[in-house]
C-alpha cells in the first residue's frame, strides 16, 4: 500500500497466510482486520476497495491488517467456499489482535466472511466497529449483524452495483433494520468513487 506497509506470513489453518500490516503514526486505537474479494475472481488484499478500507482506518487511527485468503498470492491452500476462509480470518485475527479494540471489515465475498466473523466474535472481543462494503449478499448468506452492533456498523452499497444488486443487500438488511448507506450511481468496485468511500468510512469511524 505504501513505503510503510509491513509485510509478513503466518501460520493460518491451511499452511503460511501473507499479511500486510499498515499503522498509524500515533499510537494505534486498536487493529482493524480487512478481507478481500472473491478468490476465484481476481480478489487480493492489493484490491483497490481493500486498500480504501486500510486507509481510512490508518487515518481514523487504527492499524490495518490486510491478508491473502487460502489459496490467492503466496497463502497456501485451496479455496472453501467460505468456510476455511472465516477460519482464516480468525487465524489473522488471532495472530495480529489477540487483544485489545477490534474492528472488522470487508469487501464483497470479504463482507460476506466478515459478517460471520463479527457473528463469531462479538460476545466475546470488544468489538468496536463493523464496515461491510458491496456484501455479496445475492451469492452468500451474509450473517445478520446483532442488534447491539447496529450503532456501530457501516453497510456501504452502489446504487448501480451490478455484481451484487442493491436489492439483495437491502432484502438482508430490511429484517434486521439495519441502515445501508447507498453511493448515488456507485457500481461494485466504486470506480471513480473510491476518494468518496473512504470519506464516507473516515466518517463513520470518527463520528
Amino acid at each position: 500500500m505504501n513505503a510503510q506497509t509491513e509485510l509478513l506470513t503466518q501460520p493460518g489453518p491451511s499452511g503460511l497466510l501473507e499479511v500486510a500490516v499498515d499503522r498509524p503514526a500515533a499510537v494505534p486505537l486498536g487493529v482493524a482486520v480487512i478481507a478481500h474479494p472473491h478468490p476465484l475472481h481476481g480478489g487480493a488484499m492489493s484490491n483497490k476497495v481493500v486498500q480504501t478500507l486500510a486507509r481510512a482506518f490508518v487515518q481514523a487511527g487504527w492499524t490495518a491488517v490486510r491478508f491473502n485468503f487460502r489459496g490467492v498470492g503466496d497463502s497456501a491452500g485451496a479455496y472453501d467456499e467460505g468456510r476455511g476462509e472465516l477460519d482464516d480470518l480468525l487465524s489473522v485475527v488471532q495472530a495480529q489482535a489477540p487483544t485489545g479494540p477490534l474492528a472488522l471489515a470487508g469487501f464483497s465475498f470479504g463482507a460476506f466472511v466478515a459478517s460471520h466473523a463479527v457473528a463469531r466474535l462479538h460476545a466475546e472481543r470488544d468489538l468496536r466497529e463493523v464496515v461491510l462494503v458491496g456484501a455479496a449478499a445475492s451469492r452468500f448468506d451474509v450473517a445478520a449483524v446483532a442488534p447491539e452492533l447496529h450503532e456501530r456498523t457501516l453497510v456501504i452499497h452502489g446504487e448501480q452495483d451490478d455484481t451484487v444488486p442493491l436489492s439483495a443487500v437491502m432484502d438482508w438488511a430490511r429484517p434486521q433494520v439495519l441502515p445501508v448507506l447507498v453511493v448515488p450511481g456507485g457500481g461494485h468496485f466504486f470506480h471513480g468513487q473510491l476518494p468518496l468511500l473512504k470519506d464516507l468510512v473516515l466518517r463513520h469511524l470518527r463520528a
